[in-house]
């Protein structure tokens, strides 16, 4: 074993940025064979694009430290799409062989690299850097940053120095200690913004009080304080979610009070419009094409008026969907509520593979006291209430059963009928007291309270969220970057389902990495695939990839790709 640890060579460079005399680590290649995970460097160009080292311009790092910000985020990024899903997992990994591909002779150390993300996170600027990467990604005016899908994820926390509040969880279909992060991504289905709840805001709430003033501040939405457009008829952007926003006053104030529409299911639909009026119309719902029967009306809900679309589905129900957007066809309304589905794939897919629920960092946090909450005790008696209505309406459906008996029955066996329709009464009365004394407890407490006003030893706290912040872009960077790769691969396959179990045979490939400083390049070539149409593909995406003349960070070496397969 090395003095300093498994494949390190550059001692003298070590010692001085030890003793704080030295500076960061310069990126310099050699040439190897057979690099594991070499074909990871086929998604640097992606990743570059993306805006992987705009955290530059936000963050910074000591200049004595061997480590520079850029070599961090590059590890942290290659660390994602490698599916490492920790730093703990480095444990595991071969660090000389990844220190192979950035041009140093190892990576980071867990401690080591916790070290740089608490240093990072210890800036506070996560959101800045978000902000940074929407404007970067948007710069151009485009269809997709025009709709905007909201959803929360549920994070369940696992530990036990936190007090968090209890969440429903929908995936496990059960209560669980949590947190709240409410996601907004584009129309394709790509991150765009992430919002960390603290306790137990709704939806609305959060849309109002967090999201929007973050999209103000780029430039998804007019800046805040701005004049109002009060003659405009477009809206300045449209917000899809699910019934959990629905609330019909506040799509109203999205309107007035920033042009915003909004595209949703309708809740309670208990009318049923004739079949005729349905006309089979061609929907575009994201990146196929189906045939919907589809009709729309006027509608008004809460005094507030909407457009209403509604498919007939071949077994005769009914989806109701509603909209404050004026103009836009119907079709173009069902096509986005549907493709609603993107943001949740997109979620199934970052807790499958990149392991989205995982802390970056441990360690609690406090909370605004004058934060108003649920009151816990309030909630408790309500669903003990719930419970028990449950409860007593299963009773009252057995009385009635036996009701429908007696009426059949033979006269010897009434008494036994009028016996059991007896202790069932008692039942009922029993239950519909218990009610009524828990209505009495709960009628004494406020349904919201503020936290101060919670016992110290069931006050909520937070984790701290910074961190998981800072993870939660550097993958989003990464599920973009993968994308547009798998995207990209896809013109040059038969069957498009292929693209992203392609895209991560990649990354997972083995690749020569050849030097060459007097020409200023440096050559990957990746081992051949597991099949004759995945090399195919490959060496097509190399030849795209070498026309943007990308240079790797910090060197003058130009990217050159190539494949083994003929």
């Amino acid at each position: 074993m090395a003095p300093m640890g498994i494949a390190t060579t550059r001692y003298d460079e070590r010692i001085l940025a030890a003793t704080g005399e030295g500076g960061n680590a310069a990126t310099v290649f050699q040439s190897h064979e057979g690099v594991c995970n070499g074909g990871i460097l086929f998604l640097l160009p992606a990743l570059l694009l993306q805006g992987l080292l705009k955290t530059k311009d936000v963050y910074q790092l000591p200049d004595n430290h061997y480590y520079s910000l850029e070599q961090i985020m590059l590890t942290l990024a290659f660390m994602a799409l490698a599916r490492i899903k920790n730093p703990e997992q480095l444990k595991q990994c071969k660090p000389g062989e990844i220190g192979r591909i950035m041009g140093l002779d190892r990576i980071p150390e867990v401690s080591c690299l916790r070290e740089k993300i608490k240093l990072l996170s210890g800036q506070q600027k996560a959101q800045q850097l978000n902000r940074n990467l929407v404007d970067y990604w948007y710069s151009e005016e485009g269809e997709d940053q025009l709709f905007m899908y909201i959803d929360g994820h549920v994070r369940i926390y696992y530990g036990y120095k936190a007090t968090l509040p209890a969440k429903y969880v929908s995936r496990q279909k059960i209560c669980l200690n949590a947190t709240t992060e409410y996601w907004v991504n584009d129309g394709k289905g790509l991150p765009v913004m992430m919002v960390m709840g603290e306790v137990t805001e709704k939806l609305s709430k959060t849309i109002e009080q967090q999201i929007i003033p973050q999209m103000q501040q780029t430039v998804l939405l007019p800046a805040a304080g701005s004049p109002p457009e009060t003659n405009r008829q477009e809206p300045v952007c449209t917000f899809i979610f699910d019934r959990e926003c629905y609330e019909p006053a506040f799509f109203s104030r999205l309107w007035d009070s920033y042009k915003i529409a909004i595209i949703s299911y309708r809740k309670n639909v208990k009318d049923k419009w004739e079949e005729e009026l349905f006309k089979p119309i061609d929907v575009k719902e994201l990146e196929r094409t189906t045939t919907m029967h589809l009709c729309e009306q006027k509608t008004e809900l809460g005094g507030v008026h909407f457009r209403e679309i509604r498919r007939l589905n071949a077994g005769g129900h009914q989806t109701s969907i509603i909209t404050t957007h004026p103009s836009i066809n119907m079709a173009v309304v069902a096509g986005r509520m549907f493709g609603r589905w993107s943001q949740e794939n997109f979620f199934k897919y970052m807790i499958a593979d990149y392991d989205f629920d995982k802390m970056a960092e441990f360690g609690t946090e406090k909370i605004d006291e004058n934060k108003k909450v649920v009151n816990p005790v309030h909630r408790k008696l309500t669903n003990q209430i719930k419970k028990l209505k449950e409860k007593t309406n299963r009773v009252k459906a057995d009385f009635l059963s036996l009701s429908e008996k007696s009426i059949e029955a033979e006269l010897n066996l009434i008494p036994d009928i009028e016996g059991k329709q007896a202790v069932l009464i008692e039942k009922i009365e029993a239950n519909q007291q218990q009610i009524l004394q828990l209505k009495e407890q709960r009628g004494k407490l406020k349904s919201h309270i503020t936290l101060k006003e919670m016992p110290d030893q069931s006050r909520y706290d937070k984790l701290k969220p910074e961190s998981k912040m800072l993870m939660n872009i550097v993958k989003m960077i990464c599920y973009r970057a993968e994308t547009s790769v798998a995207n990209t691969l896809a013109q040059f396959l038969q069957d498009e389902d292929d693209k992203r179990m392609l895209v991560k045979q990649i990354i997972q490939n083995h690749a020569d990495i050849v030097p060459d400083y007097p020409n200023n390049t440096l050559t990957i070539t990746l081992h051949t695939l597991s099949a004759p149409r995945f090399n195919e593909a490959a060496k097509q995406l190399a030849e795209l990839l070498n026309l943007t003349e990308i240079n790797f960070p910090n060197t003058n070496l130009r990217l050159n790709f190539k494949t083994t397969a003929p």
